[in-house]
């Protein structure tokens, strides 16, 4: 078992930035990919981004391309999530998750293992 808890969420003004982590702890010793998603209220959840347990590989939604840096450090088994130039679109709720397959990273929910209880992002106009 891998228990993810994310950090970082709040308010902030449209232009700001926020960076969210995400903290693992378990079997923290098996490889795993990582991704974030996010749902906004009375929308599907979706994906933003993700990372190979190398760091090598990382694929971003079109949406946040260009504005948004995903992140790992092993040695503290902690994911990040770097957001810039934050638009009120970025309101959601951001999850990350935990992928057993390492490399190439994926960009569907039904792959992921395990889930953090997600952390609030909202942006004001």
């Amino acid at each position: 078992q891998v228990q993810l808890v994310e950090s970082g969420g709040g308010l902030v003004q449209a232009g700001g930035s926020l960076r969210l982590s995400c903290a693992a702890s378990g079997r923290t010793f098996s490889p795993y990919a990582m991704g974030w998603f996010r749902q906004a209220p009375g929308k599907k959840r979706e994906f933003a981004a993700a990372i190979s347990w190398s760091g090598s590989t990382i694929y971003y939604a079109d949406s946040v391309k260009g504005r948004f840096t995903i992140s790992r450090d092993n040695a503290k088994n902690t994911v990040y999530l770097q957001m810039n130039s934050l638009k009120p679109e970025d309101t959601a709720v951001y999850y990350c998750a935990a992928d057993s397959f390492v490399d190439p990273p994926k960009m569907t929910q039904g792959s992921y293992d395990y889930w953090g209880q997600g952390t609030q992002v909202t942006v004001s106009s």
